[in-house]
């Protein structure tokens, strides 16, 4: 699949790797190929989210999936359910950390963490946002997989990434409409 990515693309992928590793994570999420996209500059993803305003709150998305990684990964939604069954997500949070330190939940620490030459692995989440940008890019009838293909997988798949997005405006829709001029539905 790798062979039909674009430069852009294969930027954006060694993009994740490089965050992925510089916050110590055991593997490669979508959050960090969230903020590869952001790195980018000039090619189709990154005109859709300037258009949709989001580089001027690129620090307050940033921050929206730090503490989503403080939460072990659950979206605010999930930590939302939760307290509805009487789980304080915060309060676990800060007791773990209480007891192990800072980002305690975050993974990539200890022994299946990252580690200077180990190559980095993709989550099942940056596996399925690789995949979806293929159906993304085959559904348009595009012979290759952008970083626009990213950004719409990134959208449309459930999770930290998608919520963060949309909670600034950026949602499937929008980068559809911004991109190709319709509101085509996720396929």
């Amino acid at each position: 699949m790798f062979e039909r990515f674009t430069k852009d693309a294969r930027s954006v992928v060694d993009g994740a790797v490089g965050h992925a590793e510089e916050s110590r994570a055991g593997q490669v999420r979508p959050e960090h190929l969230l903020l590869a996209l952001f790195d980018r500059a000039g090619g189709r993803a990154a005109f859709a989210l300037s258009a949709l305003g989001l580089p001027e709150r690129r620090e307050e998305v940033r921050w929206t999936l730090v503490e989503a990684r403080r939460r072990a990964g659950l979206t605010q939604v999930e930590a939302t359910a939760l307290a509805g069954l009487g789980i304080d997500v915060s309060e676990v949070v800060a007791r773990v950390e209480e007891v192990h330190g800072v980002g305690a939940m975050s993974g990539g620490r200890g022994a299946g963490g990252w580690r200077p030459g180990r190559r980095l692995s993709f989550s099942r989440g940056a596996k399925s946002v690789l995949e979806r940008s293929l159906r993304e890019a085959l559904a348009r009838h595009d012979r290759h997989i952008g970083d626009d293909h990213l950004l719409l997988a990134l959208t449309v798949l459930p999770g930290v990434a998608a919520e963060a997005l949309a909670e600034h405006g950026v949602t499937y829709e929008a980068v559809v409409r911004v991109l190709y001029g319709g509101g085509a539905k996720a396929g």
